[in-house]
């Protein structure tokens, strides 16, 4: 395909490049300042041209890419819709909006859609790296989400889709799956630290730990990876963490860990732990969040 992509930003750059390595064409590069695209035209050939946001008119692409913030995605959107001399398919690359958005280009006679990779892409040249075997969320019209499987089988990736109407609960559950997972690890470094040790190390620490969890989940579902305290129904261990952590962490920290407590028993009951005993761990949980709103 011969590809123009609007924002070479980080992901926008890292599309960029890895499409030009397998096989596309990437005409133009739209950017606001020339110089931020010149470093990701240096890794594509042929080298594309490098157009800024008024110079729409000279894109011919049969497939447009918009890798801007969220909240230009509208805006460019529209002002592409009155500059084009075809009728590309365009997608955007927005985890959390749908489609939707594209509304002016359908109307102007594009087929639209949204094409989302869950990775975490912090350098376009790096980030080129990260799209083998990672899974692409994919949505709009029929027709460019062929287009779409297409580019993410290009790049070795795993597509799947999800409806229009579900592309914000799908960005919601990306969140809790990434993001969230940094500000957990967060809270557990802040824990650590309370035993004389600096974050730094705490970190450190932590890392063969989550690696091996993550692996456990590579081969197991969720409540046969459980281990520790919730999945013996520990009600002992539990009442001293309770107590241990009253005493040190912030009160939002014990939130933290007494909602994921309660996920974690109803995990473990999968799992097959003591009715009983994981009975009396949720009781103390109801207790603890109750006078942690007193």
């Amino acid at each position: 395909m011969k590809i123009s992509i609007i924002g070479t930003g980080r992901l926008g750059g890292a599309l960029a490049i890895a499409l030009a390595r397998c096989g596309h064409t990437i005409e133009n590069l739209v950017v606001r300042k020339i110089e931020n695209a010149q470093r990701v035209a240096e890794y594509i050939n042929p080298k594309p041209e490098l157009l800024l946001a008024n110079e729409l008119s000279k894109i011919s692409s049969d497939t447009i890419l918009i890798t801007t913030q969220d909240y230009e995605i509208e805006s460019a959107a529209n002002r592409l819709a009155g500059k084009l001399k075809n009728k590309p398919f365009v997608f955007h690359s927005s985890g959390s909006l749908s489609s939707d958005i594209l509304q002016k280009l359908k109307n102007a006679g594009c087929k639209i859609g949204s094409i989302h990779p869950l990775a975490s892409i912090s350098d376009a040249v790096l980030g080129a790296e990260r799209f083998e075997n990672c899974y692409f969320c994919v949505e709009g019209d029929a027709e460019s989400v062929k287009i779409a499987e297409k580019m993410v089988a290009d790049l070795k990736g795993k597509s799947f889709r999800v409806a229009t109407e579900y592309k914000m609960l799908y960005h919601a559950s990306a969140v809790m799956a990434s993001g969230h997972l940094v500000a957990l690890v967060d809270a557990a470094i802040e824990v650590l630290s309370k035993c004389s040790l600096e974050n730094a190390d705490a970190q450190k620490i932590f890392l063969p730990l989550i690696k091996s969890t993550v692996e456990n989940l590579e081969t197991q579902t969720t409540f046969e990876a459980l281990t520790g305290t919730f999945a013996r129904a520990d009600v002992k261990t539990f009442g001293n963490h309770l107590k241990i952590l009253r005493e040190n962490v912030a009160p939002e920290t014990l939130e933290i860990y007494l909602q994921l407590g309660m996920r974690s028993a109803h995990l473990a009951e999968r799992q097959g732990a003591n009715r009983e005993k994981l009975g009396e761990i949720l009781e103390k949980i109801a207790l603890a969040k109750k006078n942690l709103k007193c």
